[in-house]
């Protein structure tokens, strides 16, 4: 025991110690790095299993693609490829990975304390000391990065957005799946980095002026229908109190026209949960809690609409991260509609990819009947982003083709990774709604 507590501990120190390379980004260009971030990988692939296998774990499979040895290279190359021109982001989130979740588990081992609620295998102290060490280390890594990029990034980015993408990621972490931490770690900080690299400046304080003005407009519009909808049986406590800040925040950076838009997304969401619910509830298949919807829920299906919204007052120019919104909300609301209905009266359900017949309710399986019902119900909350002018016209299509793009990815990935957990249905849908908002982005562009 003393002997695998020893190797995991020197595996870990490895771990972090390989974040000290990320200061060589500093200085060196983009296609260098990945061929660097290569070597390494090909180095932990053939080398490495054959003069220190005992930083394998038990049971992990040396030479397997799927191991942390192997995915820690791997994640750092698809942030060089990624961010060729920003090489400060990758440095940031490479640190917040060696440094956050390296510190992390040795903290918590040593520390021990009170357990995540969400997540027993995760304390209090390992998620405290990933956001205080990865926060720190990204924020140095940033500003040690920052003159090598140009434009020179704002001061207020190099020091204060690996923080927040450090928090994001520590939450990331204690989110209960199986996708390993050398993946998940980085992808969500650096998605937050480069939001952050939107914001200008100049717009901030205008922002927060214009805020001020109408939150308390915001809050006593979204506390009453949080309440209603906990007292309908649509969401539980916790996911009423989530939802009501979901909305203030989309209310008071999008107004009501978008305010308008989540609503009409969780009305359809919430009536389609409804459908069938006898037959549903037979068949083991109903949601859980009598179909209420919790905090989780809230913030797969509407968390990246927030930050869109956010985001369109925050940077130039402000329709891409309107249309981003439109097209996210759209995606969570339609992906529960065909789910739904496809649950309630889908004949005949196949298994993405390979169409093979399965029970309704399966994880990534599709109906004729839910995937139509999913294009209709993308096309109506389109429609009404239309009538209350978030969105022109022409946005139609875009929107409705995310949506699908987004709901199919979503369904290969549940047919996929939902069952051995390395995914589950709430990161589905947040996944759902990111390709979704991206996609329509892709398709306004090429159709203009």
């Amino acid at each position: 025991m003393a002997t695998r507590q020893h190797a995991g501990l020197g595996r870990k120190l490895l771990h972090i110690a390989f974040g000290g390379c990320a200061l060589a980004l500093r200085y060196i260009p983009w296609w260098e790095a990945a061929l660097l971030a290569t070597a390494a990988l090909v180095f932990n692939l053939f080398v490495l299993p054959r003069v220190a296998p005992q930083l394998y774990r038990t049971g992990e499979r040396m030479r397997d693609a799927r191991s942390g040895i192997v995915l820690y290279p791997v994640s750092v190359l698809l942030l060089v490829l990624l961010f060729p021109n920003r090489l400060d982001i990758a440095a940031a989130a490479w640190g917040i990975l060696a440094f956050g979740d390296g510190i992390a588990t040795i903290a918590g081992r040593q520390l021990g304390g009170a357990l995540i609620p969400w997540n027993r295998e995760k304390s209090f102290a390992g998620t405290i000391a990933f956001f205080l060490c990865g926060g720190l280390a990204g924020s140095l890594l940033a500003w040690w990065c920052r003159p090598s990029v140009m434009p020179t990034p704002d001061a207020w980015f190099s020091i204060g957005a690996p923080l927040v993408a450090a928090l994001v990621a520590a939450f990331v972490e204690t989110i209960p799946i199986r996708l390993d931490d050398n993946l998940s770690v980085p992808g969500s900080a650096a998605a937050v980095l480069w939001a952050l690299s939107l914001v200008r400046e100049d717009l901030v304080g205008p922002a927060i002026v214009a805020g001020g003005n109408s939150i308390l407009l915001a809050t006593a519009a979204n506390v009453p229908v949080a309440w209603l909808g906990y007292r309908a049986g649509t969401v539980t406590s916790t996911g009423a109190v989530t939802g009501a800040v979901i909305g203030i925040a989309i209310a008071v950076t999008t107004g009501w026209p978008g305010w308008a838009l989540l609503l009409a997304t969780f009305l359809t969401a919430s009536l389609s949960s409804r459908l069938g619910l006898r037959r549903k509830t037979l068949l083991g298949i109903a949601e859980e809690r009598g179909g209420r919807r919790g905090p989780g829920n809230a913030i797969a299906n509407t968390g990246l609409a927030a930050v869109a919204a956010l985001l369109s007052v925050l940077t130039y120019p402000r329709d891409p991260a309107l249309l981003a919104f439109v097209a996210a909300l759209a995606a969570g609301g339609s992906d529960t509609v065909a789910s739904e209905v496809g649950k309630a009266w889908g004949r005949r359900t196949y298994l993405v990819p390979t169409f093979r017949r399965v029970a309704p309710g399966t994880s990534g399986a599709m109906s004729l009947e839910g995937t139509v019902a999913g294009v209709a119900g993308a096309c109506v909350l389109a429609a009404v982003a239309i009538s209350v002018g978030l969105v022109p016209q022409g946005a139609l299509f875009a929107i409705v083709a995310g949506a699908t793009i987004g709901a199919l990815a979503e369904s290969l990935l549940g047919a996929t990774l939902e069952a051995p957990g390395i995914l589950n249905n709430d990161t589905l849908n947040f996944i759902n709604t990111a390709i979704a908002a991206a996609a329509a982005i892709l398709v306004a562009r090429v159709a203009a």
